[in-house]
This record gives structure tokens, sequence and C-alpha cells, in this order.
């Protein structure tokens, strides 16, 4: 019997997952791991190279250094913004989104006014303006992408709040005696957490393909510590004789992103339903 095209999909999203988690993780804890260490003699050295008795397997740059070493050192810059990001817009999206569905009024029209506003402008055309402005800098460049993401949490967080507000153990905990900050910390947000942490899967890729953007255009992580979108950036004057130097960086990103994609969708609702429904025709 031939497996569900859904099994397989998600198999393959969580092999390049592992795959790349793996690389970021395990090759910092290799003796040879070096990611700054340049070696112009042996500059563009292709995927696989033996050299003076040591085995580079993603090749070096046009420097000497390792791209293992570099693209792992990458992915722990991009995972550390984008974590440290999604954290930050989680904290406001949740925390204003609840007060704007449990007071409503004009707290929800100010909260969903101040949402409208920051949707009129593009994300990355505010990011990029500031940063311009300021200077890139990983700290500021963090805050910036945490402050202009919360949206998304702050409208789900809002629907939910309207709808559990009108739930009849929150009306009972309320006819009891419970206040405001009890109902929201003991009911609701319990509630609420479980569909911010799968949108927050969700952000956590467009924050890494931003990163990687500002990074691309110099705005973003500054050498000589690496980024996906620096060495793309830095790769394309070779692309016509060695264009692994942008494929794997490139290859990296896409890794992370679609991975985490493919999973969060696991656990959403349709996802569940859809999983459900495969292991009940399997044991048919």
């Amino acid at each position: 019997m031939r497996a569900p095209l859904g099994s397989w999909s998600m198999a393959f999203a969580a092999a390049m997952l592992a795959t790349i988690l793996a690389v970021i993780i395990v090759v910092p804890l290799l003796p040879f791991y070096d990611p700054y260490e340049q070696d112009i003699m042996s500059g563009l050295l292709r995927p696989g190279t033996e050299q003076d008795g040591r085995l580079y397997v993603l090749g070096t740059d046009f420097l000497g250094r390792d791209m293992l070493s570099r693209i792992a050192l990458a992915g722990r810059v991009s995972l550390m913004i984008a974590l440290s990001a999604v954290a930050i817009s989680l904290v406001i999206g949740v925390l204003l989104g609840l007060l704007a569905g449990w007071f409503r009024g004009p707290v929800e029209n100010l909260v969903m006014g101040l949402a409208d506003l920051q949707l009129a402008v593009p994300r990355i055309l505010v990011v990029i303006a500031v940063t311009a402005v300021l200077g890139p800098d990983l700290v500021t460049l963090t805050i910036l992408l945490g402050l202009t993401s919360w949206v998304s949490y702050g409208r789900v967080a809002r629907a939910m709040a309207l709808s559990l507000r009108e739930r009849e153990f929150v009306l009972s905990a309320t006819t009891q005696g419970a206040g405001t900050g009890w109902n929201l910390r003991r009911h609701v947000l319990p509630n609420v957490m479980p569909q911010m942490l799968i949108l927050a899967s969700y952000e956590l890729g467009q924050i890494i393909v931003i990163e990687a953007a500002l990074s691309y255009l110099g705005l973003g992580v500054q050498p000589p510590v690496p980024s996906w979108g620096l060495m793309i950036a830095e790769g394309q004057q070779f692309l016509e004789v060695e264009p692994y130097l942008s494929l794997l960086p490139g290859l990296a990103i896409f890794m992370l992103v679609a991975g985490a994609q493919f999973l969060s969708q696991r656990f959403t609702p349709e996802g569940a339903a859809d999983a459900d429904l495969t292991a009940l025709r399997r044991r048919r």
C-alpha cells in the first residue's frame, strides 16, 4: 500500500529541518570549526575537496574560509535574530490583542487603528528606512523586526478574546467574583497560546527571509559575522565559475523556512484533521 502524499511531504519537511538544524548545532562542536580563518591559497575550493589533510565538505569561499563553518554560524545568527524578534512580537501582539478583545470600545479602536496603520506601510520598507537612518546593528535589527511583526498576533488574539469572553466558563468565573486579570491569565491566555505558537512558526520563516534580504542589501548583519543573505551577495560575483557560493546559503534558507512551514501546517486544525483522516483510512 502506497503511503499518502501528505505523509511523504511531512517526512521530507522533517528531514530538511533536521538536516539544517544538525548543521547549525553540531558543526560548531567539531574540531575544524573556524568560520573566520582565512587562507587565500585555499580560496574557491569546490565542495568535497581535500587539501593539506583536511576535507572541505562544502568547499571554501574566495578568501579561503570554510563554507560549512560559515553556514553553521550564519544559521545561528539568523535563528537568534528570528527567535528574539518572534518573542518580542508575540508578547506585544498577544497583550494588545487580548486587551482589545476583552475591553472593546476605545481600547479596541486604538489597538486596531495602530494595526491598520502599520499594515498600510509594508514592513520591509519600514525596517529598511529605520535601519538606513540608525545604521545596521544586530540589536536594532532584532527590535525593529519584533516591533513590526506584532499585528498578526494581535488580530488573532483579539478575535479569540472576543469569542472567549462570552463563553460559559468565563462568565461563570466572572459571576463568582473573578477579575479581568484572573480571567485573562487563567482562562483566555491558555486557550489563545496554542494558536499563537502556530502563528509564530509561520512568522519565524518570514523573519528569517527578511533578515536575509536585509543582509543581502547590506542593511542587516555586517562582516565579518556571516549571514546567509550576505553570503549570497558575496558569491554573486562568482556565479559563472563557482555557483555553490550563493546556492548553498540559499539552500540553507529554503531548508529551514520550508521545513518549519510544512511542519507547522501539521499542527493547524486543518492539518490535524487531515492527519486523523489519513490514520482512519489506514486502519480501514
